[in-house]
């Protein structure tokens, strides 16, 4: 072999071996993590996503300990950590999220107080998320697919091994379920959307 061979290969395996490196990690700084080019089709219906079955049932997923399959490896990490889409750090494209983030109260009438809740730090990880979906449609959405590894990349790994996954679940009836027309993110009839129908206090429903 010749030298200039020897050194074509050994830049090849040092390629490989940084990829392989960025890929363990939860997939920001790798150019396999969120390819700029898989984007989500506009919406057209202009419906929003319900902010209270967000705070409840998916905010709680995005601050999880979740286990996660990459590259022959089983780890735990959470969506909002530094490395992943932590608001401040995280390298993971479009999708971020303010771990620390209080909830809000829920109570009352929340489209009355809907500039006050949309400057709460946990607004950013909802409008965050919402804009990485397309409502009504969870097949075609980042949110779902990306930790599904489903027609998409994830740098992050795979962390729903399928759509039946609880937390799968929880995202899907949420994209498909969204507010009616003429009512904003705040809406009252999200508490359609728990069982007993508050808020506050029902179960997140995924049927």
């Amino acid at each position: 072999m010749t030298l200039s061979s020897r050194l074509l290969r050994a830049r090849q395996t040092a390629a490989a071996s940084a990829a392989a490196v960025l890929l363990v990690g939860c997939g920001g700084g790798s150019p396999l993590g969120n390819p700029p080019t898989i984007e989500n089709p506009t919406g057209t219906t202009g419906q929003k996503l319900s902010f209270a079955y967000f705070q409840r049932c998916i905010n709680p997923i995005l601050l999880a300990q979740l286990t996660i399959h990459q590259n022959g490896q089983t780890s735990v990490n959470t969506c909002a950590s530094a490395g992943c889409h932590d608001n401040s750090s995280g390298t993971g494209g479009a999708l971020r999220v303010i771990g620390g983030a209080p909830d809000v109260d829920l109570s009352g009438d929340l489209t009355s107080r809907a500039d006050e809740i949309r400057a709460e730090p946990i607004y950013v990880s909802f409008y965050s998320s919402q804009g990485s979906t397309v409502i009504g449609s969870p097949d075609s959405s980042r949110l779902l697919n990306k930790p599904l590894v489903r027609g998409t990349l994830h740098g992050g790994g795979l962390i729903f091994e399928s759509p039946d996954d609880p937390n799968a679940k929880l995202l899907e009836y949420w994209i498909t379920h969204p507010m009616p027309a003429g009512q904003d993110e705040f809406g009252a009839s999200a508490s359609n959307l728990f069982e007993p129908a508050d808020v506050q206090t029902g179960a997140c429903k995924t049927q």
